[in-house]
């Protein structure tokens, strides 16, 4: 059998906690930043097919763009957030609710 004695976390080689931890940190920043573009695009997809605005929608998409390159530059993804919110007040004023 093998030897149970205490494993050393902190000796290990490899082990490197706090390049994981900032790995961890730019793939959860590019899923959101991503996950608000895509959510921006479905958004202007469905001014423009529902509504039928599809200029409004070409502006969406425009804006869209630029906020999340701003976003993958920056690391700020609040920008993202905001611009998926007025994305659906755009959809609500456009198609007449």
């Amino acid at each position: 059998m093998a030897d149970h004695a205490e494993v050393e976390y902190a000796a290990a080689q490899g082990n490197d906690l706090p390049a994981h931890v900032a790995m961890y940190d730019r793939f959860v920043h590019w899923i959101v930043v991503g996950g608000a573009h895509v959510a921006n695009i479905v958004l202007g997809l469905a001014i423009g097919g529902v509504a039928g605005h599809w200029l409004l929608a070409f502006a969406i998409f425009v804006v869209a763009t630029i906020v999340a390159f701003h976003g993958f530059l920056s690391g700020a993804r609040m920008p993202s957030v905001v611009m998926v919110i007025i994305s659906m007040i755009t959809l609500a004023l456009a198609s007449g609710g």
